[in-house]
């Protein structure tokens, strides 16, 4: 319909004004669409050059027209036409030439505002560089304000203090390290081979896990056989602040990318919107050793993502932002997203937590060196030596009294240090001040130090007290446990009372020794009203107090005194076996710094223990029988509890 109407117009306006008079008209806009793209005085200088003037202003169309055409086409040979026909025609040619025209112009005027706009951005720069190099000459951005603030900070600079003490008092060497022989023997086994292993560390806090592995390092790049380098970087890390960051903003672990729209960077980076990967501690310590303390304490997420580090030995980085054909990106940031960063390093843990702690999968890969807790004696040598690096005097009874409340020699050393600080007082000299047991009390009762064992092995007996043996981070304990039996106020309805802070499981425990004492004395604790007590609380998480249990309600209930200077661990099933529990060594050492005489353990454990330690015996039982005639206690049994052999604590 609309070219329809078109042409009727055409048609009519034809017929009003001729055939002539409408090209003359399309010639005239298409003069006026040439000067609004060349402009009027570009129109007037070609038209001079192509001699085209004199018909511009004609008013024949053949006149005009030829003009016309020498202005587009820049060719003063051209001659007029006549014929409607090929008037037609040249005004077809004429229209597709200045479309072209039309076009070019276009490109080149956005092409010139863009030059234009570099142009200014540039000049905008040049003349921060210039802002910038007048500042530097001129003494830089420095006000007295900030010039002052500078003068403080390099005054402070120069105030130094000593080495603290517990620097200076660390050990230098692996000689130093005391009590753990067989631990710095397989932590050189494992690192200083020209095949290192990953290695984690099990043991109790403050036995020197954390030094022996920095010397251990040391020795390995003196081998000749060793891959370390002599600048081979040993990277501290503390599991208890890595944490994983499911957002991967921050992974001072890994590794991380710094995109600059969210986080801010460089001016270089942030105008070009440019990610750069930041290189975390697995490639610091490439080529040498991770130490993670508290490996235990990391998050299992982030435990997953070391292992595939572990397992390619490099780390890789990706962002959304990053676009390798963008010119403006530096080759190193090219070169870490193509292939990441380079990984390879010895990894070695520490923990004082379970093995089931940390991933299995991690634990897969690395070999166990278990440290052994420090005994009193070896405490006390900690000390002693300690006081000769720090050069003062501290008598045998002083080291002996300082190791009384702790089994951490890093603990030690700390009150062995605040005590020197106290004998300086009464010094005239800060060198050879003697440290008195006045000192160390002063120190433990400002600081609410209590003595680490409490209980104490007696040569006496008491009826229905039994010591049995806990172990909390691989460190053992002492768990005094005490009963009392009185007859039922009703017959045949006897209870049984516990304190619920120990848990359900040492509840457990006692139901089980009740039944056992039935089985085996034929006593039947519902004619009595019975009450176990863990003295000082706690929760016993575990069945290893078993044993105890059993021996403390036979004694309350038979009436029998029980020896106050054994210990005994291990789980009482119905059958009245006595069953293999965990923490065997640690509970050994926990009954020697309490003084006792003999422990009495599972015979499943026995294998456990290679040689006891001087000055107490180690019993192995497999039924509660054994136990009571280990402990002197002769007891009818009925023939499946019987054992052929009874062993008993030698006199």
């Amino acid at each position: 319909m609309a070219g329809s109407a078109q042409h009727s117009y055409v048609s009519r306006f034809r017929r009003k004004f001729g055939v002539e008079d409408e090209l003359n008209r399309y010639v005239t806009a298409l003069y006026d669409m040439l000067t609004a793209v060349l402009g009027a005085d570009k129109i007037v200088l070609r038209a001079g050059k192509v001699n085209a003037l004199r018909m511009m202003r004609s008013q024949h169309l053949p006149d005009r027209l030829c003009a016309l055409q020498r202005l587009v086409f820049e060719n003063p040979t051209l001659e007029r036409v006549t014929a409607r026909a090929q008037q037609r025609k040249a005004i077809a040619e004429i229209e597709e030439a200045m479309a072209d025209t039309i076009a070019q112009r276009h490109a080149e005027d956005a092409i010139e505002r863009r030059v234009n706009e570099k142009m200014t951005e540039r000049h905008d720069e040049y003349l921060k560089d210039l802002k910038l190099e007048a500042l530097r000459e001129s003494g830089g951005p420095e006000t007295p304000a900030s010039q002052a603030k500078l003068e403080e900070l390099e005054v402070l600079s120069q105030r130094t203090l000593a080495a603290s003490a517990l620097q200076q008092l660390r050990p230098q060497a692996l000689r130093d390290i005391v009590g753990q022989e067989a631990a710095i023997k397989a932590l050189l086994a494992k690192i200083t081979s020209p095949y290192p292993q990953h290695v984690i560390l099990y043991g109790p806090p403050g036995v020197g896990k954390t030094t022996v592995a920095r010397l251990v390092l040391e020795v390995a790049k003196a081998r000749p056989y060793t891959p370390f380098a002599k600048n081979a970087p040993f990277v501290e890390a503390s599991g208890t602040t890595l944490r994983w960051d499911p957002r991967e903003i921050i992974n001072p672990l890994l590794g991380s990318v710094h995109d600059p729209i969210f986080q801010g960077s460089r001016r270089e980076f942030a105008e070009a919107g440019i990610p750069e990967p930041k290189l975390g501690l697995v490639t610091k310590a490439h080529g040498g050793v991770l130490f993670i303390d508290e490996i235990g304490e990391m998050d299992p997420a982030l435990q997953t993502r070391l292992l595939k580090v572990l397992e390619d030995k490099r780390v890789t980085f990706e962002s959304s932002y990053y676009d390798e054909h963008d010119p403006n990106v530096p080759a190193y940031v090219k070169k870490l997203f193509r292939d990441g960063a380079p990984a390879d390093f010895v990894l070695i843990g520490a923990t004082t937590r379970d093995p089931e702690a940390i991933d299995a999968a991690i634990r897969s890969r690395c070999a166990a060196v278990y440290f052994e807790p420090l005994t009193r004696t070896q405490v006390a040598r900690i000390v002693r030596e300690a006081a000769q690096r720090l050069g003062a005097k501290a008598s045998r009874r002083v080291c002996e009294l300082i190791a009384s409340y702790t089994i951490e020699g890093r603990k030690a050393v700390q009150i062995l240090a605040d005590a020197y600080g106290h004998a300086l007082e009464r010094s005239s000299t800060a060198r050879g001040a003697s440290v008195r047991e006045e000192d160390v009390l002063e120190v433990v009762q400002a600081g609410r130090i209590v003595q680490h064992t409490t209980t104490r092995a007696r040569r006496v007996k008491e009826i229905g007290k039994a010591h049995g043996l806990g172990v909390l981070q691989y460190v053992g304990s002492i768990v005094e446990i005490e009963a009392a039996a009185f007859p039922a106020r009703e017959p045949r309805k006897g209870t049984v009372r516990f304190n619920d802070t120990a848990g359900s499981m040492a509840r457990d425990a006692v139901f089980n020794a009740a039944s056992v004492i039935r089985a085996v004395t034929g006593t039947d604790p519902a004619d009595w009203d019975l009450h176990v007590n863990v003295v000082g609380g706690g929760n016993i998480d575990g069945p290893s107090a078993g044993l105890a249990f059993f021996l403390a309600l036979h004694s309350a209930l038979a009436h029998i005194p029980l020896p106050q200077d054994i210990a005994v661990t291990g789980e009482v099933s119905l059958a009245g076996n006595v069953r293999a529990v965990g923490g065997v060594v640690e509970k050994l050492y926990a009954a020697r710094q309490a003084g006792m005489r003999a422990i009495v353990i599972p015979r499943e454990n026995a294998s456990e223990i290679d040689a006891a330690p001087e000055g107490i015996e180690v019993v192995p039982v497999g039924t509660v029988v054994e136990a009571l005639a280990a402990l002197g206690l002769r007891v009818p049994a009925p023939p499946v509890l019987r054992s052929r052999s009874r062993p008993r604590v030698s006199r």
